[in-house]
């Protein structure tokens, strides 16, 4: 077998392994939180960065466009001048959790995407989130890292792997918005 036909059926299991219950459960969560009016955040680093935009357009976007009721999405990974600020001042592991500071209210939902789980700015964001009455979701790979129990649903993908976690969650995303956009019944 050949690497490509390996890490093609190796991806397979791993989308196989995410419980799909729990995805459910977030598309319910963020049905609430755009019914009611909440804001969603989301946040990452490296490849998970671009997962957390990506999702954030999807659902700002394509999930709202032509909607009565619209996500209030706000992705934390996007305005580089408020991520350099507070590194360069603070250090790195407050660029989220300060971002959620100024806009995060009780209610509101924060997705927290991590292949290792164990980010220590997206683990600040949690602990701030969770501080404050938010609701959080962990997107996490491996066994869920430190992330996993600190969230209040945590949607693994049980893989070791950090392309495959990433396409895993990629996927997941992708479900999420599309079931809003293909207007899949709560």
């Amino acid at each position: 077998m050949s690497y490509y036909e390996t890490y093609r059926e190796l991806l397979q299991q791993t989308l196989l392994s995410v419980d799909l219950l729990k995805v459910e459960a977030v598309s319910e969560w963020l049905r609430e939180a755009r019914d009611g009016g909440k804001h969603v955040f989301i946040c990452g680093n490296g490849g998970s960065a671009f997962t957390a935009s990506h999702f954030a357009t999807d659902l700002m976007k394509g999930a709202s466009y032509g909607q009565q009721t619209r996500f209030r999405v706000l992705p934390l990974t996007d305005s580089m001048g408020t991520i350099t600020a507070y590194a360069n001042d603070l250090g790195y592991h407050v660029v989220f959790e300060e971002q959620l500071k100024n806009f995060a209210e009780p209610g509101d939902l924060l997705i927290a995407i991590s292949g290792s789980g164990n980010s220590p700015n997206v683990l600040r964001a949690v602990e701030y989130a969770n501080s404050n009455g938010c609701r959080t979701v962990g997107l996490t790979g491996r066994d869920g890292g430190l992330i996993g129990p600190m969230v209040h649903l945590n949607v693994l993908a049980a893989d070791p792997h950090k392309g495959r976690v990433e396409d895993a969650h990629a996927f997941i995303c992708h479900m999420l918005a599309y079931g809003f956009m293909d207007h899949v019944p709560a």
